[in-house]
């Protein structure tokens, strides 16, 4: 139904936007993948996916169009929800969750928050013949990576607020945080470098 939004980045709390398009400010639930490249002001355009519910419409948002594609590729999983699918593309690039899902790689699979053992074996079993064609034309993304804009809480803060709106446990999320903090002020390269620590 709304296939992308063209529109100005009005405010950031992870993992939500608010783009304003001509006037309407949307609320679009993102991927730390793209929320990370993302800055007040800018100018961008987010391929969207739009989720009814009973009780909500809910807009999800990528500057990446293959991002998109993979994401309601891995809602058509059994046991796999928005929240579910937002946290796996936060924690593996597209082409690290390909090449995870190939080469049946279970353990990687397993750190994305609320994905066990047998919903990572499903994922290995439906994706794959799926992501064996989109493989073929994997190519990365050329996006510039944007720092962000934070106002109030600090960079470890917002940091920690945006893994655990992926479903990571405060403890879990505070340790993934500690382990990288000293290293950066700002809150994306924070995220990045403890997303990055859990796939070494």
């Amino acid at each position: 139904m709304i296939g992308c939004l063209i529109g100005e980045v009005l405010a950031l709390e992870a993992p939500t936007v608010v783009l304003n398009v001509n006037g309407v400010g949307y609320e679009i639930d993102t991927p730390l993948s793209t929320f990370c490249q993302l800055q007040k002001g800018q100018k961008v355009t987010l391929w969207t996916h739009l989720a009814v519910r009973e009780d909500a419409q809910l807009l999800y948002g990528f500057i990446d169009a293959r991002e998109k594609t993979i994401f309601r590729t891995l809602l058509k999983v059994n046991g796999v929800g928005p929240k579910m699918a937002l946290g796996i593309l936060s924690t593996l690039s597209v082409e690290m969750l390909i090449h995870t899902v190939e080469h049946e790689d279970v353990n990687t699979l397993v750190k994305v928050p609320g994905v066990g053992k047998k919903t990572a074996e499903r994922l290995m079993i439906e994706l794959r013949d799926r992501f064996k064609a989109m493989s073929a034309g994997a190519t990365h993304s050329n996006s510039t990576t944007e720092q962000i804009q934070f106002t109030g809480n600090s960079a470890v803060a917002e940091a920690e607020a945006a893994l655990q709106s992926l479903g990571y446990k405060p403890a879990e999320a505070q340790k993934l945080i500690n382990a990288v903090k000293a290293d950066y002020t700002e809150a994306s390269d924070i995220i990045r470098a403890a997303l990055k620590s859990m796939n070494r």
